[in-house]
């Protein structure tokens, strides 16, 4: 055998071939700026100057794709550089983009406030409800962003349908996978045009680095292009050892999204009918109205969950600042187990929007500890309430 589509064989193996010098099994981190030129223009391997490119980042992109099933990959400074390249190579002014009414506050804040200055009209629907986005749709319609599972509510978008009205509109479609994550939904196989990450999250997965990728489907070279050269032009590039950190962290993700998913599975169904919640919103649960989706467009449910506390903001509050496992911060997607409140955190940025997160919700992103210590302390913290 010489060639493998299996995710967890391609996590560890693509774009990772021994060092041809030496025979060191982990690719060196090239750590320059700059390579030397065999004469004017005799570039050695195309390299010319890191902005444009670097061995290890190459490296990871070469991973990037093969993981999505794409045909290239760009990797970024940050999963909002990778949007704002992505957004600027396929919107001119006037152009209007639909996004869903529950996505991460980061890339509703840049297309409202930053692309919205510039022209750049949106539409925020739900993007579970098809005829909503059908609806949404006008002549200067460009793109369909949909985020699946949604940041922070857990809602499940149908990929597929929505890349069949999509398409049909003549729109790029565009699916941040970072909830998912490539271990678990693979969103270029349902047609996407597009997958968008925040590497820093479940693909790095030791919350020691900040990245972002873009990855194409195949006969998307010609926006690959574009968006490369706005990479190149505008600079938003991961540095060499971030690239290596976030490729270590990849070749764990199958193994580690399989631990982060059963625990969640096992800390929603432990709080389900307490007395202090009054929704657990995760897609693994049967009651929740995504299930029946989730478990065909994905092979897990993912580590994230999202509670609706019945003691509203004050209890929200209290849970979020009470808890010992689960630590009190931004982000998510690590090995350690994190609780956040996204109405004055994550999701503050859209207080007031179609997007607003209700003051009641608190986000937790499941760790890969023992699962007996993390259910002890949500129940712990709930029972106080």
């Amino acid at each position: 055998m010489t060639h493998s589509e299996n995710f967890d064989t391609l996590a560890i193996h693509a774009g990772q071939a021994f060092d041809p010098t030496t025979g060191a099994v982990i690719p060196p981190v090239h750590l320059t700026t700059t390579y030397v030129q065999d004469g004017i223009g005799g570039l050695r391997g195309g390299y010319e100057y890191s902005r444009g490119g670097n061995p290890t980042r190459t490296a990871l992109e070469t991973q990037l794709a093969a993981i999505e099933h794409g045909e290239s990959a760009l990797s970024f400074a940050s999963g909002l550089a990778a949007e704002d390249a992505l957004l600027r190579a396929v919107l001119a002014p006037g152009d209007h983009v639909i996004i869903g009414n529950d996505v991460y506050g980061g890339t509703h804040r840049l297309i409202r406030r930053i692309h919205g200055a510039w022209g750049i009209e949106h539409s925020t629907v739900d993007t579970s409800d098809l005829d909503a986005v059908r609806a949404a749709v006008r002549p200067e319609t460009k793109v369909l962003w949909v985020e699946t599972p949604s940041n922070p509510l857990m809602k499940i978008s149908d990929v597929a349908a929505l890349v069949e009205l999509g398409h049909a509109a003549g729109l790029v479609v565009v699916v941040d996978n970072t909830f998912a994550s490539p271990a678990l939904q693979q969103p270029i196989g349902l047609g996407a045009d597009v997958v968008i990450h925040s590497t820093t999250k479940y693909l790095g997965g030791h919350s020691d680095v900040v990245g972002g990728a873009a990855v194409f489907a195949p006969g998307r070279a010609e926006l690959a292009e574009k968006v490369q050269f706005i990479q190149f032009a505008a600079g938003a590039v991961s540095g060499p050892f971030d690239a290596f950190l976030t490729t270590r962290g990849i070749k764990t993700l199958a193994l580690r999204m399989q631990r982060h998913s059963s625990n969640a599975q096992s800390i929603a169904e432990a709080v389900v009918g307490h007395k202090a919640v009054s929704r657990v919103l995760y897609p693994g649960l049967p009651t929740h109205p995504g299930h029946d989706l989730a478990a065909r467009q994905m092979s897990g449910f993912g580590g994230m969950i999202s509670l609706d506390l019945v003691g509203g903001e004050a209890a929200a509050r209290r849970f979020a600042e009470s808890m010992t496992f689960f630590q009190l911060a931004e982000s998510l997607g690590g090995v350690e187990s994190l609780v956040n409140y996204p109405s004055e955190m994550t999701h503050a940025s859209v207080r007031g929007t179609e997007a607003e997160v209700p003051v009641s919700i608190v986000r937790l992103s499941v760790g890969i500890e023992d699962v007996s210590d993390l259910t002890g302390d949500v129940l712990e913290a709930l029972d106080r309430l």
